[in-house]
């Protein structure tokens, strides 16, 4: 990538804070336009898949759009496989303005909807079949995010990886937080979208075997990429390094 490591990781946090914003926003926003809980889960999918396909195609030639800790884990280790792609010095680049920029956009969606700037949710996800059904989003997405990139498909990547958070709102149990980023920066708010503190650390840890799953899974169905091809494929598509992301 062409741009510098200080502006790849505000695009970063810009975008993580955007994706978060978004979540929390429209989750407020829902919640007080309806009583339905079907449909303020439908208004809250529908308001992200939008989000974040128009932030993957805005940041993804700056930063490759991962807005996710375990994402740019996955590029790094899959890039050390293949002699490319990021390096340790990018990922502790990216994962703090990761973190600090999902904070930050829960911190703006409670200020916009006059909500208390910072108050703990209360919102315990602790439950195991949560666990499982982040899992399974986790591995869903990381399996979607670098077969698209195996496939050479990248380019679809801001519709493909939208339309998948959006199905993975309504499959799964936990509603597909699948990032670390966006977990921690949601148990900021005592909102619909919330998540109790004492649930992040667990739900940290099933996206962590999820990623690892994806990556298996990705391993075992698509043909391994040399250095030669992963070249070859960074210089006609940038952002697949890791287009990506979600809730």
């Amino acid at each position: 990538m062409s741009a510098s490591l200080g502006r790849r990781a505000l695009a970063e946090a810009v975008g993580s804070a955007a994706l978060v914003a978004v979540v929390v926003g429209s989750g407020i926003q829902a919640t007080g336009l309806s009583h339905d809980g079907g449909v303020q889960l439908l208004a809250n999918a529908l308001a992200t898949v939008f989000g974040l396909g128009v932030l993957i195609a805005l940041l993804g030639p700056v930063s490759g759009a991962h807005f996710n800790p375990v994402v740019t884990l996955a590029a790094w280790c899959t890039g050390r496989r293949t002699g490319g792609g990021l390096t340790a010095r990018d990922v502790c680049a990216y994962v703090p303005a990761q973190v600090a920029g999902a904070v930050a956009g829960a911190v703006v969606a409670d200020a916009m909807f006059g909500e208390p700037l910072v108050r703990w949710s209360t919102h315990d996800r602790s439950a195991g079949h949560l666990l499982l059904g982040e899992i399974v989003a986790t591995a869903g997405l990381v399996f979607l995010v670098f077969g698209l990139s195996r496939a050479g498909r990248a380019h679809v990547a801001p519709v493909a990886v939208a339309s998948y958070i959006g199905a993975a709102y309504w499959f799964t149990s936990s509603t597909s937080f699948a990032n670390p980023a966006v977990t921690i920066g949601r148990a900021f708010t005592d909102t619909f979208a919330g998540i109790a503190p004492g649930s992040v650390a667990p739900f940290v840890a099933a996206q962590a075997v999820g990623a690892l799953l994806g990556l298996v899974l990705m391993g075992l169905v698509f043909e391994p990429q040399g250095p030669a091809q992963a070249d070859a494929s960074s210089a006609q598509d940038e952002p697949e390094l890791a287009a990506p992301t979600l809730p």
